[in-house]
């Protein structure tokens, strides 16, 4: 299997149809690469061994892609899901149990074909946004070294994001199933309350929570949602899917009004307001309408969550253990908890009062708007402060999350960028219940449209997140003076790297020399039409230089995805749009070392 194989749901089942892999092939490999990356990133707390998952690559023997619609797909667990056979531990092992069903969801998938790889590490009993809360270890960022994957969902958004499942499942109480998407350049799905089945699933609020799809585009979402939105009768908090929320309902965007809040809050992020503003943009220019909101009573409905009587749902669930067992229960985890036993129904019934009034009064806001745009979180937070500060960093993290299933909304998160160190920033789009098909229609065509004005970015669909080809060093592709024998390709050698290959983008590209200097700057930007192959060197350097690599390039540069002319995505730099005012358009040299020789 090539090393960045795309595990795309349609891509897949291409490659199966034409005989280029097939499931036992790929699922080997895939479980291979898993238990090599999960040292490091600790996504995974049980792989499935070989003998395991026999089973399900034996049902798909004799069947075909035409007669499963997920026919070989690999997918990830979160391990409060349950899988039968397979221990459900929700990070905490004094609390682990091994069901004999798996959940309605995960039996669904698998009857369509999927198969299951593993289950994935959370925070523990997912309580947290962060995923630093679990004895099996903290999961770090995919992209950042010094950053966390987000949680509690952690070890399902990264699945995906490095390579090892076409899709995950996560659960989304307070913002778990888009926190760790939009830190991970992923598609995080929280659909409508009771859509998707939360039978077999570990409850955290039960009368909040939501299992959610990570996935690389919100097609792949759309479809996934089409598959398994169904009345369950093993779920009481299931309900119908509506006739006009199937998957014909995902399509082409027209005009449409868009909240935005006028009392954004980013923490003092110095790069989030001007990507906010960029997205708000780009909703534009798909023929969007921005509205001013104002998003005070949103912000006070999510501090209900943890500030209300609701910590006592999430009590009723590991209070027993705390109580009999409080060392097997992680300290942050307990002092979340430890104010629910002292919380009376009558304080509960306030909070519902008072919750229904900002229910109503949010309502009338959402009638004036098909959708409302926030940013994922206000600023990302490094591992170092959430270890300096757990609870108040993972607070923040949740500052546009916490309301959503309080007031019984839909949400997708949505990647729309990359900050200057690499790591991915994103945005939500949410709106009224059952309206996911719709959200996922903008959130659909924002990708595209995102990705197209980014240089180096797919203007077509977002490429499927894939594992570095080894564990212990990153390849990057370069285009212009980090070109070997030119003023920056210092920074490579310097730090171990190697020159793998002189190639050339797709012909999908135009280069341009950025304004300023010196040294001079290439900016490899991907279009529709009139595009060239560029010429370019595909380098690699240990992954633990990686990150001092990113912090030495300078805006407007950045890393993402380009797209060689063997098929192949690549990391490499992309350029934010601001960057071409006042760029010379060199396309017509065919690469960077021609036009400066030219140049004299």
């Amino acid at each position: 299997m090539n090393d960045t194989f795309d595990l795309r749901l349609d891509t897949l089942r291409a490659a199966y149809a034409a005989g280029e892999t097939t499931p036992r092939r790929l699922i080997a490999e895939l479980r291979e690469r898993a238990a090599a990356l999960n040292p490091e990133f600790k996504l995974f707390i049980h792989l499935l061994t070989a003998e395991e998952l026999e089973p399900y690559l034996a049902a798909l023997d004799g069947k075909s892609p035409a007669e499963l619609p997920l026919y070989g797909i690999p997918f990830a667990i979160k391990d409060n899901i349950d899988l039968a056979g397979i221990p459900t531990t929700a990070a905490c092992p004094a609390f682990a149990y091994t069901p004999d069903a798996s959940a309605t969801l995960v039996e669904q998938l698998i009857a369509l074909g999927a198969v299951p790889l593993g289950k994935c590490n959370l925070d523990q009993f997912a309580t947290g946004l962060n995923g630093t809360r679990s004895p099996y270890g903290e999961c770090r960022n995919s992209v950042h070294p010094d950053y966390p994957s987000g949680g509690s969902s952690a070890g399902s958004s990264l699945a995906v994001a490095l390579g090892v499942a076409s899709f995950a499942l996560g659960t989304d109480t307070a913002g778990s199933g888009r926190v760790p998407a939009a830190l991970n350049n992923l598609v995080g799905l929280k659909a409508s309350k009771g859509l998707i089945s939360t039978a077999g699933v570990v409850p955290a609020c039960r009368t909040l929570d939501c299992v959610t799809y990570f996935t690389a585009t919100a097609a792949e979402a759309s479809q996934l949602l089409a598959l398994t939105a169904r009345l369950d009768p093993r779920d009481e908090y299931s309900r119908a899917n509506p006739a006009w929320n199937d998957g014909s309902a995902f399509g082409k965007v027209t005009s449409f009004r868009f909240g935005v809040p006028t009392n954004l809050e980013f923490l003092g992020c110095p790069e989030s307001p001007a990507l906010f503003s960029a997205t708000v943009e780009q909703l534009k220019a798909l023929g969007g309408e921005p509205v001013e909101i104002d998003f005070g009573p949103f912000l006070e409905a999510a501090r209900l969550l943890y500030e209300g009587p609701w910590v006592a749902e999430r009590y009723s669930v590991a209070g027993e253990l705390i109580e009999q067992q409080p060392d097997a229960v992680l300290p942050v985890i307990r002092a979340v908890l430890e104010k629910a036993p002292g919380t009376t129904a009558v304080q509960l019934f306030r909070a519902q009062y008072r919750l229904q009034q900002l229910k109503a009064i949010c309502d009338r806001i959402m009638a004036e708007v098909d959708c409302v745009l926030t940013p994922a979180y206000p600023r990302p937070v490094t591992l170092d402060e959430l270890h300096a500060e757990p609870v108040k960093r993972n607070s923040d993290l949740g500052w546009y999350t916490n309301f959503m299933n309080m007031l019984d909304y839909a949400a997708v998160a949505v990647p729309a960028g990359t900050m200057r160190n690499g790591l991915p920033w994103g945005v939500t789009l949410f709106g009224r219940v059952f309206t996911d098909q719709y959200l996922l229609s903008l959130a659909d065509a924002l990708q595209r449209r995102t990705a197209l004005t980014l240089i180096g970015g797919n203007a077509l669909a977002t490429p499927a997140p894939t594992a570095p080809a080894r564990n212990d060093r990153a390849r990057v592709v370069v285009c212009g003076a980090h070109l070997d024998g030119l003023p920056l390709n210092w920074q490579l050698k310097q730090r171990g790297g190697r020159l793998l290959e002189s190639t050339h983008s797709s012909p999908d590209y135009r280069l341009y020399a950025l304004a300023g200097g010196p040294p001079l700057r290439p900016g490899m930007v991907r279009v529709i039409e009139g595009g060239t192959a560029i010429e370019v060197e595909v380098w690699d350097i240990p992954s633990s230089e990686l990150g001092s690599f990113l912090t030495g390039i300078p805006a407007p540069l950045g890393l993402g995805k380009v797209q060689l002319a063997d098929g192949r995505w690549e990391t490499g730099f992309i350029c934010e749009p601001y960057g071409l005012d006042g760029a010379q358009d060199i396309t017509g040299f065919g690469g960077w070392k021609a036009w400066l020789a030219q140049r004299g």
